[in-house]
């Protein structure tokens, strides 16, 4: 925390050369208009800030919320009360969470600093998945669970808006937290098998809309379709099962949990969207923001529906998952994301080049999976021992 103010330092004047106080209030001034300007624009800035900014910046935001005002003593049932200093410290002294009971994203009254470090989060995940690809996103949402119970938060909400249905329209995955988002949710999947097409499962397109015919719309809560995911499977054919739902009028949900690293992946959202219908995609923080595992992100076109689908979560919630994001993003800035990426794609050709030499010399071969922008094979032949 910084107290020294433009009276502090005039005093300050008394002990040690102006000159000196000078240097020392213009590289305060320096961190203050970072500061500012991310208030101001709420976007990720072109370079990454130091770690004695982004701390500094965060117990500035910590001494905002009541628990930590001078002085106070907290009566009420939510003071943010912490027995450990250890425990403190680890969280910067931001103990309120995130939202109040009946929406994750409400501005908490004892706690400015925490409200606003969730709302900037969520400015700086936009902003990352418009740079990623997806351009025409209109909001999203940190949730402090993973991928799977973001899933499920997201079918509650569709099951307001369709109460009749019974059914999700699931292309095959083997993924259990995908299938058990389904049934947790209170629905029934309808596995679709996929189709082989030279070395890749690909989307049985047909098929889908057959069972979409079987089964009647009305009665189907949503198509579940899935960007990123293990060779040989390919990622699902978004693009043609978006133009089923906006056929069809049915809500679809794109699991893209490994694929906001993934220009690939970001650009079938981007052309499903532009062509049919996407209500929500959802991807892990864990996976493209290189933090602890406990968030996850729900983003979509219509700013309404994600309001929405972040008032299904019950009461308050950690603020652990925006922290470690909010930090992780400022420390890296547009360049240092945009490095990642590029380090993704030569890597991801680099270990594709090694165990297509690997397998070549044992007489196997690299399965040719180009749909699958995340994950390679390779074939193995049985040999008996």
């Amino acid at each position: 925390m910084c107290v020294m103010n433009a009276s502090n330092f005039s005093v300050a004047e008394a002990l040690v050369p102006s000159s000196y106080i000078r240097q020392a209030r213009d590289a305060k001034t320096s961190r203050e208009n970072q500061v500012r300007q991310l208030l101001e624009q709420r976007k990720l800035p072109a370079e990454g800030w130091d770690g004695a900014t982004i701390d500094g910046f965060l117990h500035d935001l910590a001494m905002m919320d009541s628990n930590n005002f001078k002085g106070n003593v907290g009566a009420g049932e939510r003071e943010a009360r912490i027995a450990s200093d250890l425990v403190a410290h680890r969280h910067f002294r931001l103990g309120h969470g995130v939202g109040r009971s009946g929406d994750i994203t409400a501005i908490q009254p004892k706690a400015a600093g925490s409200s606003i470090l969730m709302r900037l989060t969520n400015c700086l995940v936009l902003d990352i998945i418009k740079l990623a690809g997806v351009r025409s996103a209109a909001a999203c949402v940190l949730l402090p669970v993973a991928t799977g119970m973001s899933l499920v938060l997201t079918f509650l909400y569709l099951r307001t808006k369709r109460p009749k249905a019974k059914y999700i329209i699931w292309p095959r995955i083997d993924q259990k937290s995908c299938f058990k988002s389904m049934v947790t949710a209170g629905f029934e999947p309808v596995v679709v098998e996929n189709v082989m097409e030279d070395d890749e499962l690909r989307t049985d397109v047909e098929a889908i809309e057959a069972k979409i015919c079987e089964l009647g719309s009305d009665t189907i809560l949503c198509l579940h379709s899935t960007t990123s995911c293990f060779a040989p499977r390919a990622a699902d054919r978004v693009v043609e099962l978006a133009n089923l739902c906006k056929k069809y009028d049915i809500p679809h949900v794109v699991n893209n949990a490994y694929g906001l690293q993934s220009s690939k992946c970001m650009h079938l959202i981007q052309e499903a969207h532009r062509t049919g219908r996407i209500d929500a995609f959802i991807q892990s923080t864990d996976k493209n923001f290189l933090v602890p595992v406990g968030g996850a992100v729900v983003a979509g076109f219509d700013k309404q529906v994600i309001d929405e689908i972040s008032q299904t979560y019950p009461g308050r919630a950690s603020a652990t998952p925006s922290i470690d994001v909010f930090i992780t993003l400022l420390s890296l800035g547009v360049a240092g994301y945009r490095k990642l990426l590029a380090q993704r794609k030569d890597i991801y050709e680099y270990l594709s080049a090694g165990l297509l030499s690997l397998a070549s010399s044992h007489g196997e071969r690299l399965l040719q999976t180009k749909n699958n922008p995340i994950s390679v094979g390779e074939y193995m032949a049985c040999t008996a021992l």
